[in-house]
């Protein structure tokens, strides 16, 4: 299956310190037309399923002989592998580069780990489902650059504390790691409730009535995702535990991990939210760190809430930062790839 989304918008390349300057943008003026995107369905062995992601190709990557860099985008919690695609613009961005593969794998509601104890007979290692699955499938059917220098993982609210976090425990994989609105205090919230640090999470109250429409909505299949048996919120939930205990939770802890890694093996970071967002503490919090430690990184914010609508700004960001990363550690310069207009 083929989907052609519309989109319109500007790309702007940002360089950022941790006051989050906007810096100027392109050096020359650039036209772009959305990509296609690619609907490629594949068994997962991680988690025992056929599942899906979308890939954008560069324009002329039927005629063209030559591998190319890939840049992961993780999608946040109850979204899917369409969400970068059909509603913050990845088509757009990717259509700025001659010489990018974009990846939007899906993980359902799984917080990008590999759950620890499972019920009902699911397999949901979907930590190992990204890792191997998708990169392996996707280096095998496409002419990637299959190292290191050539892949490049960020994404949004669930999925930036996804990339942040695979991107630390494998940072042999990836040469860039990012997040925009990332959920980066996820695991670390639910050891400290675990340790009777924090007060326990409180239910949002419903009526009998509001439960059961709720429950109703969730298992309601999504026609957009088309995956059998994976296409309903209560599905795309695994059945089990995420973290049993604090100890597991702390092996998914991204400042845990950071400080378990030395500066020289450390992929490169990239990190943005925006100031009406609530996450942004935990960004904040890991530039500190970072900053602290002298490591190199890109930190970014703006106004902005957690919605759609900041995404469709921090995809162009994302992209052109991470592009920039991959292209330098192989040797090119990236001023010279991008797409430029004619005058």
């Amino acid at each position: 299956m083929t989907l052609r989304p519309h989109t319109s918008a500007r790309a702007v390349a940002v360089t950022a310190a941790l006051v989050a300057t906007l810096v100027a943008s392109f050096a020359a003026p650039v036209t772009a037309q959305s990509l296609e995107l690619e609907t490629v369905e594949f068994f997962s062995p991680a988690v025992d399923r056929a599942m899906k992601y979308n890939i954008v190709l560069p324009r002329d990557y039927e005629q063209s002989t030559q591998r190319y860099p890939v840049l992961y985008l993780l999608h946040g919690l109850t979204q899917n592998y369409t969400a970068w695609g059909l509603s913050n613009g990845t088509p757009f961005y990717a259509g700025l580069y001659d010489d990018l593969i974009v990846v939007m794998p899906d993980a359902g509601n799984s917080w990008y780990v590999n759950w620890t104890a499972e019920a009902g007979g699911q397999k949901n290692n979907w930590e190992d489902h990204i890792i191997t699955d998708v990169v392996n499938h996707v280096d095998w059917n496409y002419r990637t650059i299959a190292r290191r220098e050539g892949r490049a993982i960020t994404g949004l609210s669930m999925g930036g504390y996804g990339a942040i976090t695979l991107g630390l425990r494998h940072p042999e994989m990836f040469i860039s790691i990012g997040s925009t609105s990332g959920a980066l205090e996820h695991a670390r919230q639910i050891a400290r409730r675990m340790r009777g640090e924090s007060p326990p999470r409180q239910a949002q109250p419903r009526t009998a009535a509001e439960e059961a429409e709720r429950a109703a909505q969730l298992r309601r299949p999504n026609p957009l995702i088309g995956i059998d048996g994976f296409s309903s919120q209560t599905e795309r939930s695994p059945d089990g535990q995420e973290f049993p205990t604090a100890e597991d939770a702390d092996a998914y802890d991204p400042f845990m991990l950071l400080a378990t890694l030395d500066n020289e093996v450390l992929p490169h970071i990239y990190l943005d939210c925006g100031t009406e967002d609530r996450l942004i503490a935990g960004a904040r919090e890991l530039a500190s760190i970072l900053m602290e430690r002298n490591v190199p990184f890109d930190y970014m914010q703006m106004r902005g809430a957690h919605n759609a609508t900041y995404w469709i700004q921090s995809i162009g960001r994302i992209t052109a930062v991470q592009y920039e990363v991959m292209q330098r550690a192989l040797g090119q310069r990236p001023s010279g790839r991008r797409r430029a207009s004619s005058n």
